[in-house]
């Protein structure tokens, strides 16, 4: 998480070979040529050919006699051979374990998702797209604010680019004063959160809420809910939807910087689910064989390791690595301690690469211990299994990652894993076809903050810095962290940092709209005293949001800094 200024995102204080593939693979055909020469084309059938041809010189006797008795054979030989055939049995003939298939000249591997890919693609370059047209909409509106019709025009723009109007009041004196472009940045940008929000629970476009078929595996393989914690970083914002394509209504997710998360709210989650499966048999009944399985993903760089890797361990991938397993046998320790060893989990580390979306995954033993020198790398699998057919490929990636985990592990934890890395075959696809192999923004490119508690709808990569926190006092080092991103990638060149505030709440429960509301207001005052300086300048701005998360529906703004001021009387 480093604080280097994404690339493509200019101030609004502005002065503003393909490589040629392989050709398709061709079997060679009947009758070619070992040096590839074509085989001679046969003279087509017809009627006049189909004739016998007469004979213009009779062959010689001896050459009849060669041409029409066969040489007897062997009567010993014959009997021999009819004896052996007696004695053996039949063999049956075996095909090859792995069946290999003429490369695809994409390259892509056999077990990708094609149509999985096509449909994050889109997603991803529309919401992208959103976000990155809202400098070069402003830079142009910029340009006209001294226009009689300014307001007009403005709006057309806005309109037709964006997709929704301006604020009204802060085009209304822009003949007098120069128009607010800090306030206008952040604006649109709260205003494009809120309709990327709506859209995400109102038409899940990534299919997160088909959560039954995985929710079965996950049991199948001994475990009854998947509790992942990622790094804030907002690079491995889509770390579930799209580097393990798993279902992001079937999975917990609560980033955390360097992955470092919260233990008693983790065990306080655990003792939730647990009462659940005792009291209404959710997800299935307490006395059923499996376990809470809690994953940490910390990252690294394969592009610029000294420097974009995880900034709250400084780029140190080991210490990213070991920072997240003491959490984790933090997290371990603490059930077994409160609640005997019956009562323990599982866990389990993976290593992402942010610049290739590669995984790594350190298989843990029949204990549950991690060797962090020993890993799965979907990379070498991707290589390994890219020429054999599907069914194959799949039966070798189960079969390498038995081979790369100690020999105690779990089988459903190696089934589990196997999924996960042939699930993020596709996302190496991705990568290299959508973005040619590695991403341009090897560093951060985040266009607002999200601090409080919620997100769900966040599955972009880059999109987001997470702060996850209740408080500013217990969330003061990822605030920390995110500050100094963004005083990168926005302050230094003259932008607001956008910060989203929200809280999601259980609307059964008597008043916890009221106190979902009262925490934002608290934590909204809190960042305005410790970012003072920012804020007085106006290069800090704020969305205050609540969600009902029992309802399903989308967010409900509750406040905000740019709010228009209410004119004085008399």
């Amino acid at each position: 998480m480093s604080s280097q200024r994404r690339p493509t995102r200019a101030s609004l204080i502005w002065a503003s070979a393909p490589a040629t593939a392989a050709p398709p693979y061709r079997p060679r055909s009947r009758g070619e040529s070992g040096s590839g020469a074509p085989a001679a084309t046969p003279e087509p059938v017809t009627a006049e050919s189909a004739k016998p041809t007469p004979a213009t010189t009779e062959p010689s006797t001896q050459a009849r006699g060669q041409r029409m008795r066969p040489r007897p054979p062997s009567r010993t030989a014959g009997a021999d051979a009819a004896k052996r055939s007696a004695r053996q049995p039949k063999r049956a003939v075996v095909p090859a374990a792995e069946p290999r298939q003429a490369r695809d000249p994409s390259g892509q591997h056999p077990l990708t998702d094609r149509d999985g890919n096509a449909r994050l693609q889109r997603y991803e370059e529309r919401i992208k797209t959103a976000f990155d047209r809202i400098v070069p909409v402003l830079k142009r509106i910029s340009a006209l604010q001294h226009a009689s019709d300014f307001e007009r025009q403005a709006q057309s723009i806005a309109r037709d680019a964006l997709g929704f109007d301006l604020p009204e009041h802060m085009l209304a004196d822009a003949w007098v004063t120069q128009l607010d472009l800090r306030r206008l940045f952040a604006w649109c940008v709260f205003e494009t959160y809120r309709r990327m929000t709506d859209d995400f629970f109102a038409n899940d476009p990534l299919g997160g809420h088909e959560i039954r078929d995985f929710d079965r595996f996950l049991q199948d393989c001994g475990f009854h809910q998947l509790d992942v914690t990622p790094c804030a970083d907002g690079r491995l914002a889509h770390a579930i939807s799209y580097v393990l394509r798993l279902p992001c209504g079937a999975v917990r997710r609560k980033p955390y910087a360097g992955g470092l998360f919260d233990v008693e709210n983790t065990v306080s989650k655990w003792g939730e689910v647990e009462l659940g499966r005792f009291r209404e048999g959710i997800p299935n009944t307490a006395d059923a064989p499996t376990r809470y399985l809690k994953s940490v993903i910390y990252h690294y760089s394969s592009v610029d390791p000294h420097h974009q890797g995880c900034a709250a361990h400084g780029s140190d991938d080991a210490a990213a690595a070991q920072g997240a397993l003491d959490r984790l046998l933090a997290f371990r320790q603490s059930v077994e301690n409160g609640f005997c060893c019956g009562a323990s989990v599982a866990l389990l580390l993976i290593g992402l690469d942010t610049d290739t979306d590669a995984i790594r995954v350190h298989v843990p033993d029949g204990e549950g211990h991690m060797d962090l020198t020993q890993s799965v790398d979907a990379l070498k699998v991707h290589a390994i299994t890219r020429d054999l057919e599907p069914t194959a490929a799949r039966a070798r990636v189960a079969e390498l990652v038995k081979a790369h985990a100690p020999a105690s592990a779990d089988p459903g934890m190696l089934r589990l894993v196997a999924r996960l890395i042939e699930n993020n075959l596709s996302q190496i696809d991705y990568v290299r076809q959508v973005h040619g192999g590695h991403y341009a923004d090897v560093g951060h490119a985040e266009h607002f903050m999200g601090v409080g508690i919620g997100f769900e709808e966040i599955q972009l990569r880059n999109l987001t810095y997470f702060a996850y926190l209740y408080t500013v006092e217990e969330g003061a080092a990822d605030l920390d962290v995110g500050r100094k991103i963004f005083s990168g990638l926005n302050v230094s060149r003259g932008l607001p940092i956008p910060i989203v505030i929200r809280f999601d709440y259980h609307g059964g429960v008597p008043g916890a709209r009221e106190r979902a509301v009262t925490r934002c207001r608290r934590l909204d005052a809190a960042l305005a005293g410790r970012f003072a300086d920012l804020a007085d300048r106006g290069l800090l701005h704020r969305l205050l949001v609540v969600r009902d998360s029992d309802a399903g529906a989308g967010i409900e703004v509750v406040g905000c800094s740019l709010t228009a001021p209410t004119a004085g009387g008399h």
